[in-house]
């Protein structure tokens, strides 16, 4: 909105004289009032009659009595006597509609005119004035008009704003701020973009734009001359987006940044990894021959999803600067959390806790922007405590459609960008043909993350010269808008052709900048002939410095017990079990489960919460620093874990026993999470990145809840190692088990990460080290754990690894309280570790000859059969071996258990459906242990499509079907 101050004394002088107000006297006479919002206009342009210099035009108001931001007064003749009266509302309304038009509606210029696609869907583009180059709101037009019916055309107030409106919001420039609910953030926009004459550049300002636009501009046009028929998604018709970033990392390097981490699609990747991280050339030109062999390092991936990570000085700010480009793959906007989890993590590492030294940069394609669910997830963490980056600047190559996609079927809201008025982003629009008014906005955005520490959106409006890649034919679905594009010169060959006519730079300048860079490329290319092989750790986005040897190897293949002394079990225990702050009342309920703990560590046993206590707080202990998040993980989904106690007597009054552990502790942060999975664990991969000196986990809410986060777990924490060499020990906590609760809750889909572990069913492994190196060659570390002590052990060496793999967790929910789901202090003594397979320990074992059957299970249905056998008084004819890590898979143990009873069936069992679970996965690996000498039989239920019933009958009539199959011997006699 718009208001009018009390003009008396600064309009006055502007105005002719017979539109001044001749005297205080008038005011507070007839005056007509109308809501002014809070607008301020700094300037007003030294061109306007009557105005010989520029003058200083507050709209504050004055002492007269009127509140701040309240009620706009002027005085201006009548329209009939042309004497001093009252402005009418209508048309003091009119000024104020057609400012608020400028402010709220002033576009981008369109950069494609008739018979294109636009930014803009169809029926915001048919409200532009006719002819003009300008998206102007038609109700503003008309408002326009008739204030000036009201007044003939030398006494309108229009005549003397309007200009300056259009000036500041309906150039090349348009600012969405007006949504923004805080006064002084749009005061400081409006300074930025109402103060005429701002956007002025030195001449040296421009020489280095147009030779950032050169190198932009020509390394497209090397790479096309040079392998014409390779995809490269190339950045032509947004060659300006490498000034911008460079702008917007100048700027934030002279604010005091130091580590910028950006995320982009694959459009313009290779032209940002050159020109903006400064990635060698001859490294980027090497990933176009096809006659190189790749490094054993990995599957790899194409040019255009690597990263990189690069520390160099910023020539504009003399400053060091580090820059990361964050690898990703092909699905659009998955990378945006993972950028802000690392920007958090390096943040956090290195005490910046307002975002002064370490920013994200997020680049987007208009209809990812605005199609993707998670750009709405990671713009819902930027202002949660324990998620905010301080603001990121996230900037939007609008080339105005989508794949063939024309915006009008591409979404439903007026711009692509509108996601971010939910967060009160500003935005700015810059038509991406004029360089400077991209660089100007660029550095507001910069300034604005760096004085605000709030996200800003920059929408560069542009155009792809070509199709979705270089091999694509647009004319099959935008013919006119592609006829348009074709008569559309380039804008280094516009920008050039103003400078020269500035007589900024000659011609011979302009060329010899062109030689210069094209010889550089040449070079380049000449040297990259002399690669023999393509080296994936050359593009490494987040290296760890020390944590491997110099050739990237571990610096040894064993790992040292995981158990603890005694002393420090019992500390653990006492402080988990007591409220280590003074006056703090805490639930009665929770004063007997604390009660409960202190009896347990009495008693040297724990159950699965404590032990999850003690596992986290001996590694506060050595320095690892740990995180847990996800959706209620403070308390717990099951109210188990209660690692932050709330007083009841004070609002927001909380404690966090785990923090008083010791003295010199690492920290340890526990976060509800807000309703999130996608943008959540993307978050938290991205924050496992920066080091691996920290355990990172992320807890389900449910074990089911991961599959809204399927895009990570399938694109970046199973492949992650294999395409980009880049190792992370991020742990999944998936709670699971088939307790008759329904379908959903029920099944956290075992299958789905077996089927994507990497080893082989066929091949029985011939390895040294055979459990550390089996951890070192696989993708990822898949287990279900049966008692608190070995879900102690494989946290602890899930740090004590010499690397780094995910960790896959399939934690239970009725053992977290079972009686029988408790370990003792000796099992987590020094010298203990975690077990990949628990062989029966009763009857069966000690006479192994005996034994008829023997039970393979995993997780909780180990309680169901033990208690079964027992009934049966079956302990001396059935083994019950547990698999407690599932992949990779414990071949060598689990032969030792076949050999142990040769007499014996061997029965997978498991409580999941047959098409679920693990059955497909053991069955052949089982098989390959014995060399095929045996069936595998297999005890559960029967093949489904729901992971559950919804009837609590129908699942106990399945759960003894199943165990009458596991203990009658018979059952598998005739399918022999």
């Amino acid at each position: 909105a718009f208001h009018v101050g009390s003009c008396s004394s600064v309009l006055a002088p502007l105005l002719p004289a017979h539109l001044r107000v001749r005297s205080r006297a008038h005011w507070g006479k007839g005056i007509q009032h109308f809501d002014a919002g809070s607008c301020a206009v700094s300037k007003l342009p030294p061109s306007i009659p009557g105005c010989p210099l520029p003058r200083h035009l507050s709209w504050e108001n004055s002492s007269d009595g009127a509140s701040a931001g309240g009620l706009a007064r002027c005085w201006l003749p009548g329209p009939a006597r042309g004497s001093p009266g009252p402005l009418p509302q209508a048309a003091l309304a009119g000024v104020q509609a057609a400012w608020w038009g400028c402010q709220a509606g002033g576009f981008v210029s369109p950069l494609v005119q008739e018979g294109s696609l636009s930014c803009w869907k169809a029926e915001e583009r048919d409200q532009r004035v006719p002819g003009s180059p300008v998206p102007y709101d038609a109700t503003c037009a008309c408002l326009c008009r008739g204030v000036r019916r009201s007044y003939s055309p030398g006494c309108c107030l229009m005549a003397l704003l309007l200009p300056l409106g259009q000036m500041a919001y309906c150039q090349h420039i348009g600012v969405e701020f007006m949504f923004i609910n805080d006064l002084e953030q749009c005061q400081w926009i409006r300074q930025k973009f109402e103060t005429p004459g701002i956007m002025q550049f030195t001449n040296e300002e421009k020489r280095t734009l147009l030779a950032r636009l050169v190198r932009s501009t020509r390394f497209e046009e090397f790479l096309h001359r040079k392998w014409s028929s390779e995809k490269r998604f190339g950045l032509e018709g947004c060659e300006v987006l490498i000034p911008a970033l460079k702008t917007i990392i100048d700027k934030s390097s002279e604010k005091g940044v130091d580590y910028v981490i950006m995320g982009m699609p694959h459009r313009g990747r290779l032209n940002v990894l050159a020109n903006v991280i400064r990635k060698e050339l001859e490294q980027i030109f090497c990933q176009f021959d096809s006659k190189l062999e790749a490094a054993d390092e990995g599957s790899g991936d194409v040019k255009y999803h690597l990263g990189m990570y690069h520390r160099r000085i910023n020539r504009v700010t003399d400053r060091n600067i580090t820059l990361s480009l964050v690898a990703n793959p092909s699905h659009l906007e998955a990378a945006d959390p993972v950028v802000q989890g690392k920007t958090k993590a390096e943040q956090f590492y290195c005490g910046d806790t307002e975002g002064k030294k370490v920013m994200s940069i997020l680049l987007h394609g208009d209809a990812a922007f605005a199609g993707q669910g998670i750009v709405y997830e990671t713009f819902h963490l930027s202002d949660l405590p324990s998620y905010t980056t301080h603001g990121t600047v996230h900037v939007v190559v609008n080339n105005q459609i989508g794949f063939t996609t024309d915006p009008r079927m591409a979404r439903s809201s007026p711009y692509p960008t509108d996601v971010a008025r939910v967060v009160n982003a500003p935005i700015f629009h810059v038509n991406a043909d004029d360089p400077e008014a991209v660089v100007y906005v660029c550095n507001v955005a910069a300034e604005w993350r760096s004085t605000f520490h709030k996200d800003v959106v920059v929408d560069l409006v542009c155009y792809r010269r070509n199709g979705h890649n270089e091999m694509d034919e647009p004319m099959f679905t935008q013919p006119l808008m592609y006829k348009q594009i074709r008569k559309q010169k380039p804008v280094l060959q516009k920008y050039a052709e103003l400078l020269i006519s500035q007589g900024v730079v000659n011609q011979l300048e302009y060329e010899e900048e062109i030689a210069k860079y094209d010889k550089i490329c040449e070079e380049a290319h000449a040297r990259s002939k002399d690669e023999k092989i393509l080296h994936i750790k050359h593009w490494l986005d987040s290296p760890w410095p020390g944590f491997f040897t110099l050739d990237g190897q571990p610096r040894s293949m064993t790992c040292p017990s995981t158990g603890l002394n005694e002393e420090d079990l019992t500390h653990i225990g006492q402080v988990a079990s007591s409220v280590p702050v003074e006056d703090f009342t805490i639930h009665g309920g929770l004063s007997r489960i604390l009660k409960t703990r202190g009896e347990m560590v009495k008693n040297r046993t724990v159950d699965w919460a404590l032990a999850e206590y003690m596992a986290f707080g001996s590694l506060l202990k050595e320095g690892i620093h740990i995180r847990l998040s996800g959706q209620d993980v403070e308390r717990g989904t099951f109210s188990h874990r209660h690692h932050v106690l709330h007083d009841q007597n004070v609002d927001k009054r909380t404690c966090i026993p785990m923090n008083h552990l010791w003295p010199n502790q690492a920290p340890y942060t526990v976060c509800n999470s807000s309703l999130s999975e996608y943008g959540v664990l993307g978050f938290e991969l991205g924050f496992a990145m920066a080091s691996p000196n920290a355990l990172v986990l992320w807890e389900a809410q449910f074990g089911d809840f991961h599959n809204t986060a399927q895009c990570i777990i399938d694109q970046f924490i199973c492949p992650g190692q294999a395409k980009w060499v880049r190792q992370n020990g991020i742990v999944l906590l998936l709670p699971h088990g088939m307790e008759g609760m329904g379908p959903e809750h029920s099944s956290a889909r075992p299958e789905r990460f077996l089927q994507m572990c990497n080893d082989d069913p066929d091949v029985f492994p011939k390895l040294d080290d055979f459990d550390v190196r089996q951890l070192y060659d696989c993708n990822w570390i898949v287990v279900n754990c049966s008692t608190p002590a070995n879900f102690f052990h494989v946290l602890r060496r899930q740090i004590l690894l010499p690397f780094r793999k995910p960790l896959i967790i399939f934690t239970p929910k009725s053992l977290l309280r079972h009686p029988e789901a408790r370990s003792s202090f000796d099992d987590m003594l020094p010298g203990t570790h975690f077990l990949r397979v628990i062989p029966d320990s009763g009857p069966a074992a000690q006479s192994p000859e005996r034994v008829k059957r023997v039970l393979f299970c995993t997780g909780k249905v180990y309680y169901d059969l033990t208690r079964e056998r027992k009934a049966r008084q079956m302990e001396a004819d059935v083994a019950v071996t547990r698999v407690e890590q599932l992949s990779p898979f414990p071949f060598d143990l689990l032969q030792l258990e076949a050999q142990k009873y040769p007499a014996a069936e061997l029965v997978w069992c498991q409580e999941e459906h047959k098409n679920q679970g693990y059955y497909d996965y053991v069955k052949p690996r089982l098989r390959t242990t014995i060399n095929r000498a045996k069936p595998v039989w297999y005890a559960g239920r029967e093949p489904a499509a729901a992971p559950a019933t919804g009837n609590k009958k129908t699942h106990l009539t399945e759960l003894q079907r199943l165990l009458d199959t596991a203990f009658n011997l018979d059952a598998f006699k005739d399918l022999a």
